[in-house]
C-alpha cells in the first residue's frame, strides 16, 4: 500500500461511524450503505455540495470524479489530488456530514 491510500485508510477510519466498502471496484468509506469518500489514481474523492463542493474542486489539478473514463462525471464528486493531502480530512469531514443527512 503506498502512501497516498495509507493516508486514505488512516482518515476513514478515523471518522467514526464510517465503514470501509467497495465503489466501481475501488475502496471507499461509508455512512451506512452510502460511499463518502473512496480513493481512486493515488487521489481521494469527495461527495460534496455546494461552498464545500465549490472549494474542493477549485484547487489546481483538481477534478469531478469520472471513474468510467467517458467524459460522464460524477457532478457531486470531486476528486483532490495528494498535493492537497493536508486538507482531505476535512473534506472528507464534509462528505461524511453531508451523506449522512441524505434521506
Amino acid at each position: 500500500m503506498n502512501t497516498e491510500e495509507l493516508l486514505f485508510e488512516a482518515i476513514g477510519n478515523n471518522i467514526e461511524g464510517s465503514t470501509k466498502g467497495q465503489l466501481f471496484g475501488k475502496p471507499c468509506y461509508k455512512i451506512g450503505k452510502k460511499a463518502y469518500v473512496c480513493f481512486f489514481q493515488n487521489e481521494m474523492v469527495f461527495k460534496l455540495k455546494g461552498e464545500n463542493h465549490a472549494d474542493a474542486l477549485s484547487l489546481d489539478g483538481s477534478q469531478l470524479f469520472d471513474p468510467s473514463g467517458k467524459k460522464r462525471p460524477m457532478k457531486e464528486w470531486v476528486q483532490v489530488p495528494y498535493e492537497y493531502a493536508e486538507q482531505w480530512e476535512t473534506f472528507a469531514k464534509q462528505a461524511f456530514t453531508y451523506v449522512g443527512n441524505l434521506k
